[in-house]
C-alpha cells in the first residue's frame, strides 16, 4: 500500500475531504468527523488508521493485520500492522465501512447537504 492508493480510496467516498493536521498527518473526514488517518507521510512507512465496526475491530486485531490505534482504540479505531497488511480491495471495503459508520452519526441535515 502506498499513500497515493490510500488517498484515492478515501477521497473517492461521498463527501470525503482530506485535511492536514498535527504536522504532516492526513486526516480524512466526512461532515467534519474523522473516519481515516494516514501519516506522517514523511516517514518511510506511514501509519494507516481507520474507524472499524465492533466485529471488524476484533477480526483485524485478532488476526494481526492491525492493532488497536493509539489514543483511539476505545472508539474502535485500528492501525494497520504494516503497509501490506491488507490487499487494496479489502482495505477499500474497510474504508467504505469506516466512512459509513461516521456518516451514520451525522445529522439528517448534514447527510442531505453531503448527498448521503
Amino acid at each position: 500500500m502506498i499513500f497515493d492508493a490510500f488517498n484515492r480510496m478515501a477521497l473517492a467516498l461521498p463527501g470525503a475531504v482530506m485535511e492536514i493536521k498535527w504536522g504532516e498527518d492526513r486526516v480524512y473526514c466526512v461532515g467534519g468527523k474523522m473516519f481515516a488517518h494516514a501519516g506522517p507521510i514523511g516517514n518511510e512507512a506511514p501509519r494507516y488508521l481507520f474507524k472499524a465496526s465492533d466485529l471488524a475491530f476484533e477480526m483485524l486485531t485478532e488476526s494481526g493485520a492491525a492493532e488497536p490505534a493509539p489514543y483511539l482504540a476505545r472508539a474502535k479505531w485500528v492501525q494497520l500492522a504494516s503497509n501490506d497488511a491488507l490487499p487494496d480491495e479489502t482495505l477499500a471495503a474497510y474504508l467504505r465501512e469506516a466512512h459509513a459508520l461516521v456518516a451514520a452519526k451525522l445529522t439528517r441535515k448534514q447527510r442531505a447537504e453531503l448527498g448521503l
